[in-house]
């Protein structure tokens, strides 16, 4: 790509030269020389990169490498590129302990401190360098608040391990816990799958959170198509990192920014992509944050009705057989765009940062032949896409479970109440849990925990034990990517605030019907009047600090648990 004359160039930077221009900003231009910036430096649109760099797990572990190259991309097109770093939480890592509430948090962390640190110095463009769960949609209501021409581009996933012949992730690695303590495998062979599950640098190599938000990001637009699928140590990960910051100057050139962008037709899209892929959860959670941050109507009655009408066609783990690394194989979210534009499963007319709609970029896919990740529309796994939408009296503004089809339609059972998180996995790791039961965990909601927590580690024991089909687990805080079974999180309202998930008594009869969408604890109005009357809330499990803050401005999760929107769409 040709750097643009100086002409052109002083048409954009006009958002920059507000910091670096004219006399009254020489001490601010002394400083950036300070650092081994030029005249000519200067005189060049400068451009962001938020960098999610981090030391702390293998997500991010890589993307100083990929910011490097991005500034090569930037500095070829004729701009500046000026990186900072922001925070980010391996949910992974944190798993199963008081450290899993910081996880969602931090998603509000990265994009308030991204806004902060792009609108303190006047950024002509920007680029989100991502790749951990919270870390895609931080910096993507980042980009949505500032407006300003912008991308994200996601680090990539990891390479899957190797166990005996099969691909694993670390998936294996939670239910393999599980089948330790049911006896069903040796400590050595647990050691042995802990050793080789996570090869290297990336993403989790399954449809989970990661994956789930890159994909979303490239059928919404925000994030070159073809880039994020990618996985991150292939050699083509650099090449495109490189084109990405090429990419920015034009996009500054033709004005493409967030709101042209990220629409409701573009949210749509991304939803049926959840659907049809079998998705993470946290995708409801995610486009609803993004709607409440650019002020669109979207509710998760929307993402119901899209998700009932989308068939499920991407076999991926964690409920089926591939993982991400084989989805790219196949011909990545290129290939599945384009299956969804065909069937009218997606509008072809939404603008990506190419500057092409998505259904130019979906018309160049290219499928591998004899692939059997991304199936055809005559071929389903499901009629229905992977997340459900369901209501009762149980959550009255609604809850999700994740299925793939072939788990059983109704279940019911009777109630075990646990007040956290590690309550629950002792009783399911000492062999209290058995067929029948539905695990409550509750107070793990917004408020409640703060933050959310994603409970895996309970729910890949509950697998581990082979209880998958036989036992319920119902929380307010998150059952997301990587569950298999019956799995219901995000209860709406939570414990915190007085849901109905908070009245619930050991042994209460719990009723769910997948076909009817419902979710009913079998408890009369009445009584379930009288124990709301008699309800007293938790004591907060901070006072102060980040997450008591956090708690104090939190939207419920059927609102996307935001702690920022537009229009007072939060209630």
């Amino acid at each position: 790509m040709m750097a643009d004359s100086p002409e052109v160039l002083a048409a954009l930077n006009r958002r920059s030269r507000t910091l670096v221009e004219g006399v009254d900003r020489s001490a601010a231009r002394a400083m950036l020389k300070a650092i081994g910036l030029s005249d000519d430096d200067l005189s060049k649109p400068i451009i962001g990169i938020a960098n999610t760099w981090t030391e702390i797990g293998p997500c991010n572990f890589h993307l100083r490498r990929l910011s490097a190259k991005m500034k090569e991309g930037i500095r070829r097109a004729g701009g500046t590129p000026l990186e900072f770093n922001t925070v980010s939480i391996s949910d992974g890592i944190t798993m199963g302990t008081e450290g899993m509430k910081a996880s969602l948090i931090s998603r509000e962390v990265i994009a308030d401190s991204i806004e902060l640190v792009a609108r303190g110095n006047f950024f002509d463009g920007i680029i989100a360098l991502s790749s951990c769960d919270k870390t895609i949609p931080g910096t993507i209501m980042a980009l949505i608040r500032l407006d300003i021409p912008a991308l994200m581009l996601y680090g990539g996933t990891i390479l899957p391990g190797t166990y005996q012949g099969k691909d694993i992730t670390v998936q294996e690695v939670f239910e393999a816990m599980g089948a330790y303590a049911a006896g069903k495998i040796t400590l050595a062979e647990l050691q042995e799958i802990e050793g080789v599950a996570c090869p290297g640098p990336g993403a989790c190599g399954g449809q989970y959170t990661a994956n789930t938000m890159a994909m979303v990001a490239e059928i919404m637009g925000i994030c070159p198509m073809g880039m994020a699928d990618i996985p991150a140590m292939l050699p083509e990960k650099d090449y495109v990192s490189t084109l990405s910051g090429e990419l920015i100057l034009n996009m500054i050139r033709d004005d493409i920014r967030p709101s042209k962008i990220v629409t409701r037709a573009a949210l749509e899209n991304a939803v049926a992509a959840i659907a049809a892929s079998g998705g993470s959860t946290n995708g409801v959670l995610h486009t609803l944050a993004f709607a409440r941050e650019a002020g669109i109507e979207f509710s998760i009655d929307d993402i119901e009705a899209i998700s009932k009408s989308t068939p499920l066609i991407c076999d991926l783990k964690p409920t089926g057989r591939y993982a991400a690394l084989d989805m790219y194989r196949a011909g990545g979210t290129r290939l599945l765009a384009q299956r969804m534009v065909e069937e009218g499963y997606a509008n072809p007319n939404t603008l990506t940062v190419t500057g092409k709609t998505l259904g130019q970029e979906a018309a160049t896919a290219v499928e591998l032949p004899g692939q059997q990740v991304i199936r055809t529309w005559e071929n389903a796994i499901s009629p229905n896409g992977g997340l459900h939408i369901l209501k009762g009296n149980l959550a009255p503004n609604g809850c999700v479970i994740k299925l793939k089809g072939t788990e059983p339609r109704k279940f019911t059972g009777r109630a075990r109440v646990f007040e956290t998180e590690e309550a629950a996995y002792h009783a399911v790791q000492s062999r209290q849990i058995v067929p029948g039961d539905v695990v409550v965990i509750r107070n793990e909601g917004p408020i409640g925990g703060p933050g959310m927590r994603e409970m895996l580690q309970v729910t890949a024991a509950i697998v581990g034990q082979g209880l998958g089909a036989e036992v319920m687990l119902i929380t307010d805080g998150r059952f997301s990517g990587a569950t298999r079974g019956l799995c219901i999180g995000h209860i709406a309202p939570e414990a915190a605030v007085g849901g109905t998930i908070g009245l619930l008594h050991e042994g209460d009869i719990i009723h769910v019907d997948i076909d009817a969408r419902s979710i009913d604890v079998d408890v009369s109005a009445e009584a379930l009047a009288e124990r709301r009357a008699n309800w007293q809330p938790p004591k907060p499990n901070y006072v102060s600090g980040v997450m008591a803050k956090y708690a104090r401005l939190v939207a419920q999760a059927d609102d996307g648990a935001v702690t920022n929107s537009i229009g007072g769409l939060v209630r």
